[in-house]
């Protein structure tokens, strides 16, 4: 009798782990999902992943899941991880410590990808050949806060933690709602935002993720105007007639911020604005504006640089 009552116990916990698996692999599911145009469609539960991005390594941190990633790509445009999140990424091996070549991707014995779109597309390993390689990929390439948290939101059914995911996505909205709080009546600072210079200021257009941060952080970017891609060269001149309050300057391996200021500094056309004379630069991580775990840390950030005298 006792051993049938063992049995028996045994049985109802082999059961019960059963019930409570989130996994897509137990249940039996297919998850397919509108990634920005584009049918993700996920057929196992991922062990092996790549995260092509520092944004996209970070979020899997952030959400638990970097005992899944196996690589991680763009190291060079990272200043290194939050310190809450610096164990687990630093633990992951670099798979490029530049962008991700086609051969790193193809060899990885990765089953799945979560890349910046410029990161897996025709120039290296794109989607398609990925997929006959058996990886699933789901590409990041937010432009809003709603596309990004949906992101963050796929993730946690992927892996079955949807819980987790729901949370987070909770926590980014309630500290972004506390800074427009602070700010609220303020009058948006116009912002330059200075990722490098050389033949004109190389920024981010108003379909940039970057933009939106900037905005939401009390700013106004002064090239928002410009939608017909994310990333454009603008003229000095043109800086200097739409004369920002504020010059935001990309932190990232080279060159330096010091050297970026310096460059500012010694450009005749740029030396006559205001915000340069009065030294009025902020700086920013460079992955800090990609779409990503760091929304309100951002905002926050940029808040504090735009508007001292609130925080």
């Amino acid at each position: 009798m006792k051993r049938i009552m063992t049995l028996i116990l045994a049985l109802m916990l082999l059961a019960s782990c059963a019930v409570t698996s989130t996994d897509n692999e137990a249940k039996g599911e297919t998850l397919t999902f509108d990634n920005y145009g584009r049918e993700a469609v996920i057929e196992k539960n991922p062990k092996k992943v790549l995260t092509l991005g520092p944004n996209c390594t970070e979020l899997f941190a952030a959400l638990g899941l970097s005992d899944k990633v196996i690589g991680r790509s763009l190291v060079n445009h990272s200043r290194g991880p939050l310190p809450e999140y610096a164990d687990a990424v630093d633990a992951i091996p670099q798979l490029n410590y530049a962008s991700a070549t086609r051969e790193a991707i193809l060899t990885s014995g990765a089953d799945f990808i979560y890349a910046l779109d410029w990161e897996i597309g025709d120039t290296g390993c794109n989607i398609e050949e990925a997929k006959s390689y058996g990886m699933d990929v789901y590409v990041n390439s937010a432009t809003t806060l709603e596309e990004q948290y949906k992101e963050i939101l796929d993730i946690g059914k992927i892996f079955g933690i949807e819980e987790r995911a729901n949370a987070f996505v909770d926590e980014q909205k309630s500290r972004i709602a506390l800074v427009a709080d602070k700010l609220s009546g303020k009058e948006p600072v116009k912002v330059l935002v200075y990722d490098s210079g050389n033949d004109g200021v190389f920024t981010c257009s108003g379909a940039n993720f970057e933009s939106l941060l900037v905005s939401l952080a009390g700013g106004k970017n002064i090239f928002d105007d410009i939608t017909e891609k994310q990333w454009v060269t603008v003229s000095y001149e043109e800086v200097i007639k739409r004369n920002p309050d504020v010059i935001l300057i990309h932190d990232y391996d080279s060159p330096s911020v010091e050297e970026k200021i310096a460059e500012i500094e010694a450009n005749p056309t740029l030396a006559e604005l205001d915000c340069v004379k009065n030294e009025r630069f902020a700086v920013i991580t460079l992955e800090s504006i990609l779409p990503g775990n760091r929304m309100a840390y951002t905002v926050e950030t940029l808040a504090k640089a735009f508007h001292p005298d609130q925080f």
